[in-house]
This record gives C-alpha cells, structure tokens and sequence, in this order.
C-alpha cells in the first residue's frame, strides 16, 4: 500500500473511532443511522481535514496566534459540524457538540500518533 494511501485509511479510522466515541459520550447530541454512518462520517472527515482544514487554518492564522493556538479547537469542532451538514446519516445538534467531538477526535489521534510512533521506534 502507498504511503499517501495508507496516510489516507490511518485517517479514516481515527476519526471513524473519534466519533463513535463522541457519540458515546455525547449521546443525544450526536446521532447517527448505524454503524454504517460513523465509517463513511470518518472518512468525510478526513477528506474535509485533508481538503478544507488547511485553508481555513490558514486564513485564520491571526486568530491562531492571538489566541496561542485555542483557536484550533474550534476549527476541529467546526470541520465535524461541516461533515454533520454534508453527510446527513451524522447529525450533530449544535457547535458545542462538534467542538467537543472535535476534542474527542484530537484525543483519539493524539494517542494512536502515540501509540504507532513508540511501536516504530521499537522496531
């Protein structure tokens, strides 16, 4: 598998994890129709994260910077709250709810970074 490739499916199933376990913790904020629609929820939202993220973090790098990079947290929560209007089987109720879930998907990714990083240095 290509590196870009595997980039790509690593991606998908972080953020397919992060969901379900927002869901979970959110409950009745973040619903969804199955299994089915967290998988393709995740994989809209590495493509929105590879895509859209790095334009709006760009634009908005004054408010990056002003706020020593709190802002970030937002434009996590406000990239699943996109994936929610654009995939309907995921819906999240409001923008708090997608920025905790962005939190809970960052948190996921943090630790799987983590995780394969110290497995590769043991190799």
């Amino acid at each position: 598998m290509s590196k870009p490739l595997s980039r790509l499916v690593l991606r998908w199933i972080v953020c397919s994890l992060g969901l379900w376990i927002a869901a979970g913790l959110l409950g009745s904020s973040i619903s969804y129709d199955g299994t089915a629609a967290i998988v393709i929820g995740g994989l809209v939202l590495a493509i929105v994260n590879i895509v859209i993220k790095p334009i709006i973090v760009i634009l908005s790098l004054p408010a990056i910077l002003v706020t020593l990079g709190l802002f970030m947290i937002v434009i996590n929560g406000l990239m699943v709250f996109l994936v929610s209007k654009l995939y309907t089987a995921l819906h999240i109720t409001n923008l708090w709810a997608a920025i905790f879930a962005g939190m809970v998907i960052g948190l996921v990714n943090y630790l799987v970074s983590t995780i394969l990083e110290d497995k590769h240095e043991r190799i």
